[in-house]
C-alpha cells in the first residue's frame, strides 16, 4: 500500500490516505472528472507494477449518495454486519438487471440503484453467489465490493481531508 500511496503522490494527488490492504485510497485531485482519474491511475499502475487492475474513483458526493440510498441500511430485520455495496463501472442496462432472478439467490438479497448494487448476505459475503464475478458476467460491467463498515470508514476519511 505504501508503494501505491507513493504512486498517487507522483501523479500529483494530495492528502493521500490508504485504508486496509485492499486498494482503498482516499485522495484529493485538481481534476474533477472521475473517468479521467481512473484512466490515469490505471495507466500508472500498469507502468509501475506491470499489472492491469480495475480502478474505481468515487467522489465524496457519490459515496455519500451510495450510502444514503442503501435500501437495507435502516431495515431493523437486517444485521448491518452483512450489508455490502458493490460499485459498478457504469449504470447497468435495466434489461440485464431484470434478467437476474432474485428469488433463486435467497436468503441473499440485492437491489440496484444507479452504479451501486446493495447486497444483504446473511450467511456472509464469502458464501454468496452474488459476487463481483457474478455481477460482472450478468451486467457486462466491472465491479468491486466493500462491506458497509469499510464504506462508512472511507466516507469518514474522505469527509475529513
Amino acid at each position: 500500500m505504501e508503494a501505491l500511496r507513493q504512486m498517487y503522490a507522483e501523479l500529483g494527488y494530495i492528502n493521500i490516505f490508504t485504508y486496509i490492504q485492499s486498494g482503498n485510497i482516499i485522495f484529493q485531485s485538481e481534476s474533477t472528472n472521475p473517468g479521467d482519474i481512473e484512466k490515469t491511475i490505471t495507466e500508472k499502475i500498469f507502468q509501475s507494477f506491470n499489472c492491469i487492475v480495475p480502478v474505481f474513483v468515487l467522489t465524496v458526493v457519490e459515496l455519500n449518495e451510495a450510502l444514503e440510498n442503501n435500501p437495507f441500511r435502516n431495515d431493523a430485520t437486517k444485521d448491518t454486519a452483512f450489508l455490502h455495496l458493490t460499485f459498478l463501472s457504469d449504470a447497468p442496462d435495466k434489461i440485464l438487471v431484470e434478467k437476474i432472478q432474485k428469488d433463486i439467490y435467497l436468503p441473499d438479497e440485492f437491489a440496484v440503484l444507479n452504479k451501486t448494487i446493495y447486497l444483504y448476505c446473511p450467511n456472509g459475503y464469502g458464501n454468496t453467489k452474488l459476487s463481483n464475478t457474478f455481477f460482472e458476467n450478468k451486467l457486462k460491467l466491472k465491479a468491486t465490493t466493500r462491506n458497509l463498515r469499510t464504506a462508512l470508514k472511507l466516507q469518514h476519511l474522505a469527509e475529513n481531508i
